[in-house]
This record gives structure tokens, sequence and C-alpha cells, in this order.
């Protein structure tokens, strides 16, 4: 497996959540996987999933997959009006550790342009306007961001660690979903946050809990 260089994270190295996405749909079975990223995840170069880990060219593993008992971590819906009230304050269209990530970058007008603002109680909410092509890891990866926002402050990065998702069913292609988030707990430079996906007649579709990792701050 390849993760293409556009579907970047933090410069050089591949979006969590959808190298996440990509990983599960390798190395996972039938039921819920829970993925580990190790390392970033590398561009553009091949990957092999073999016994639960995925490792690179040199056998560095990359990221590690193991089966999780089915969960159900949603975070409350908001209506399309909400969500994108919320999103026209998204604070990482002002000031973005990695403005050109595929999933919250807004420097990506090729990406899916995901930007989570944050509600009054803390929650993040954001509409998604589906992708003409749509597989699993784009679930993953719309699941991916909207946690990180609910933790990220300004001058204090943050980047996926590990993540379990559920994809009931894919979004139509074309529809203007509504993504949520919310932290849940933490501890020292680790955060633990929920996102769930939501049809525009509000039917759940997908939900997700990980967890976050604090980089140094950087001012």
């Amino acid at each position: 497996m390849i993760i293409e260089s556009r579907f970047n994270g933090p410069p050089g190295s591949g979006n969590g959540g959808w190298s996440a996405g990509v990983f599960a749909a390798a190395a996972g079975g039938p039921g819920p996987v829970e993925v580990t990223l190790r390392r970033p995840p590398p561009l553009d170069t091949p990957l092999d999933a073999a016994g639960g880990e995925v490792r690179d060219p040199a056998g560095e593993v990359v990221g590690q997959v193991r089966p999780v008992a089915e969960f159900r971590t949603v975070v409350p819906p908001v209506d399309l009006p909400t969500a994108r009230a919320a999103s026209a304050a998204y604070p990482g269209l002002l000031d973005h550790p990695f403005p050109g990530c595929y999933v919250c970058g807004p420097d990506r007008t090729d990406g899916l342009r995901i930007f989570p603002g944050r509600l009054p109680d803390g929650r993040t909410a954001a509409p998604f306007r589906v992708p003409g092509s749509v597989v699993d890891a784009t679930v993953w990866a719309a699941l991916d961001c909207p946690g990180g926002w609910a933790v990220i402050t300004p001058g204090r990065p943050y980047v996926l660690g590990r993540i379990a998702a559920v994809v009931a069913a894919l979004p139509e292609p074309g529809d203007e979903c509504v993504v949520t988030g919310a932290m849940v707990g933490g501890e020292g430079r680790k955060a633990q946050v929920h996102t769930s996906l939501y049809a525009p007649d509000g039917t759940l579709l997908a939900w997700a809990r990980a967890t976050w990792i604090a980089l140094p701050p950087t001012g």
C-alpha cells in the first residue's frame, strides 16, 4: 500500500486519519480495529502489512493494527446552520500548525476542507462536503481532525497517535454532512477525543475515539 502525497497531514507525512484508514483496510479484520501510529506515515512509499503491523521498506514499524471490541462513542449532532456558523470561526483559518493538511488545511483547495470550529460547550462542529469518490479511509480522515481541534490551541499543536473507528455507512458523494468532535479526557501530553459523522438527515454514519499527542510548544 502507498499513502499518496496528496493525502498529507504535517509536511512530508500522511494525514493520520487517512493513513489509519488505509492501514485498517489492509491489516484489519471483519470487526472494529484500532490503529496506533508509531511514526509519521511516509508518503509515496511502499508499505507492507503483516501480523498486525505496517512496515516501511527498511522494516521499521509505521503503524500497528489490532482488533477491538464493538464500541459506540457518539458526539451529539448539530444542525447544518450551526455547523456552518462554528466553521466560520475555525481558528485554523488564522493560526494553523499544518495549513497544507489534506483534511483541515485552509491552503488545500483540493482537500476535504473540514474546518472545525468550537461550540459554546467546547465541542467542535463543521460541515463536510463529501467528495466524488468515497472509501472508508475518507471517513477515517473526516473523523480525525475535528477531534484534534477540540484540543489544539495557538502554539500548542497536536498530532494523532491512535484511533479506532466504526464506519456504519459511507456518506453519499456530494452530500453536505456534519462532523462533531469533543475532548473527553487527557493526561500530560495525551488527549482523548471522540468524533462522529452525520448524514444530512441526521443519520449517524460513523464514529471514532482517538488519542492525540501534544508536540512541544512553538512559542
